[in-house]
């Protein structure tokens, strides 16, 4: 199995910062694309950033230009850096990756717990 566990949420007030950081662990052969989605309540979880192993990333419209994704391999651990945050970004936040377990496993999408990021004054 493949474990991910997700940290750095918390409280902060309009235009702060806080540092996601999200570790997998387990049984990894490969990791490919890591991300990062979100989900407020009464809505649908949505995309806020990707990252590929290479370090490609892609960002949401409402995110870009305030938010950051990093990964760093050697650790299988994925960041996101969030500056000028606004209450609209309030959402449990959940980490994901494609990962492959054996050499000639499938590749499988796996999920993280979540962590809380509210953004209130």
């Amino acid at each position: 199995q493949v474990q991910l566990v997700e940290s750095g949420g918390g409280l902060v007030q309009p235009g702060g910062s806080l540092r996601l950081s999200c570790a997998a662990s387990g049984s990894i052969f490969n990791i490919y694309a890591m991300g990062w989605y979100r989900q407020a309540p009464g809505k649908q979880r949505e995309l806020v950033a990707t990252i590929t192993s290479g370090g490609s990333a892609d960002y949401a419209d409402s995110v870009k230009g305030r938010f950051t994704i990093s990964r760093d391999n050697a650790k299988n651990t994925v960041y996101l850096q969030m500056n000028s945050l606004e209450p609209e970004d309030t959402a449990v936040y959940y980490c994901n990756t494609n990962a492959q377990r054996y050499r000639f496993s499938p590749v499988l999408d796996y999920w993280g717990q979540g962590t809380q990021v509210t953004v209130s004054s």
